[in-house]
């Protein structure tokens, strides 16, 4: 049996949003690895071109589009960009996130559960639906939320990120229904703890990763790469008949 082919992406371009750093990125760099073009994107343009031409220089092809994925105009920009660079879009994969306040949930304010609602959750349905006519015309479609296990289990100190993130599973589960028979698959990963600047607050806090040490049957904090792989078999033929999951890299936190 030749498995050359189960993981690869060759042909295909990959939309990846919040992708300058962290999981994003991985993710990014995974992908283009595996022969897909890339287009990251996130808020900074002079980032995304620094981490582009790191990219580049490895022989990947990865253009870089700042985007606000809470302004809907800049989400529809992204969208005209990458098809007029690339043709097409074939994977998409919503990364970006934010998480404002860290504390308890009714000293979370009106603008801040706004934000929060808007980026983590209204920006990924937008951008699904923005990019529908392009995955349609594919001939190997998934579009991959990256949720949180504080979707699974609210957090403590995270309640309407958790709630975002509980919405974004349920958001991919309403699509890969409708979306089966338009032969376009949706999945979620719900990562643990990871190390990256956006959980730095939590794995560099003793008291939280004494806790989570205790509940981790792997007992580490996870690496960026670790959810890239995950979002790999996703994007790639190897999930052929896999829509509507709902997949966890946590270390065993959620067992």
């Amino acid at each position: 049996m030749d498995l050359s082919g189960l993981f690869s992406l060759m042909g295909k371009v990959a939309l990846i949003t919040g992708a300058s750093k962290g999981i994003g990125f991985s993710i990014a760099e995974i992908f283009a690895a595996a022969g897909a073009k890339v287009v990251i994107s996130s808020r900074k343009q002079d980032a995304l071109d620094e981490m582009s031409a790191k990219l580049r220089s490895k022989g990947y092809e990865v253009t870089g589009i700042a985007c606000n994925v809470g302004n809907s105009e800049d989400l529809e920009k992204l969208v005209k960009k990458t098809i007029d660079t690339y043709g097409q879009i074939d994977v998409l994969v919503n990364n970006a996130a934010t998480n404002p306040v860290f504390g308890p949930v009714h000293e979370t304010s009106l603008d801040a559960y706004d934000k929060i609602m808007d980026v983590n959750l209204k920006a990924p349905f937008h951008l699904m639906k923005l990019c529908f006519p392009y995955l349609r015309a594919s001939s190997n479609a998934s579009v991959i939320n990256i949720s949180s296990i504080g979707g699974i289990t609210p957090e403590q100190g995270l309640g309407i990120y958790s709630v975002s993130k509980a919405g974004l599973i349920s958001l991919t589960k309403v699509f890969a229904k409708e979306w089966g028979d338009h032969k376009i698959r949706v999945n979620a990963i719900c990562p643990g703890l990871i190390q990256t600047k956006f959980s730095e607050a939590l794995w560099s806090n003793e008291k939280i990763m004494n806790y989570m040490m205790k509940a981790l049957a792997i007992k580490r904090v996870g690496d960026p790469e670790e959810i890239g792989a995950a979002a790999l078999y996703l994007a790639s033929k190897a999930s052929s008949y896999t829509t509507g999951t709902v997949l966890t890299a946590d270390g065993g936190f959620t067992i």
